[in-house]
């Protein structure tokens, strides 16, 4: 069976990223830093790192040093679901700082890449089998920056948008 593995491309920030991504994302850790052994098309030095394997929360990514000419968009976001929302919370908070909230519990990093974070619960909230309920829990959220799962079962309780 294959492994999946994003692979995100940075100009040589890899192993600073992937140093920030685990320090915010609980249950994670760098896997291991591969140096480049010769000359590169982008101009990167023999020794400095080329991949670096982490983990977030036990699913693996790869950062790549690859040069200045790829860059982000928000069509590829990668989601991060959290416990509760004090996990949420927590990832949201560091995952933003340098970056920008956006809407709906997205948010661009300081190196360009989307996240999506929010607690499971929202999930739940979104696929209520009650179709007036999910549709309060969806119009809440999509008045949210941060996810706040309160508001959005409190508007899926109250009968009325």
């Amino acid at each position: 069976m294959p492994t999946v593995a994003p692979c995100l491309w940075f100009a040589t920030e890899a192993e600073q990223a992937a140093r920030f991504y685990t320090s915010v994302v609980p249950r994670s850790r760098v896997v291991r830093v591969s140096p480049y052994v010769s000359e590169t098309p982008a101009g990167l030095p023999v020794g400095s790192p080329m991949t670096v394997e982490f983990e977030l929360d036990g699913s693996p990514f790869t950062a790549l040093n690859g040069g200045e000419h790829r860059r982000y968009t928000e069509a590829l976001s990668i989601q991060l679901i959290c416990a509760d929302q004090a996990e949420s919370d927590l990832v949201w908070e560091g995952l933003s700082e340098g970056g920008q909230q956006v809407a709906c519990g997205w948010l661009t990093d300081r190196y360009g890449v989307s996240w999506q974070v929010f607690p499971h619960e929202v999930d739940e909230l979104l696929r209520d089998p009650d179709p007036g309920r999910a549709e309060r829990a969806s119009l809440a959220l999509l008045r949210q920056v941060r996810i706040d799962v309160a508001e959005i079962r409190a508007a899926a309780d109250a009968g009325a948008v």
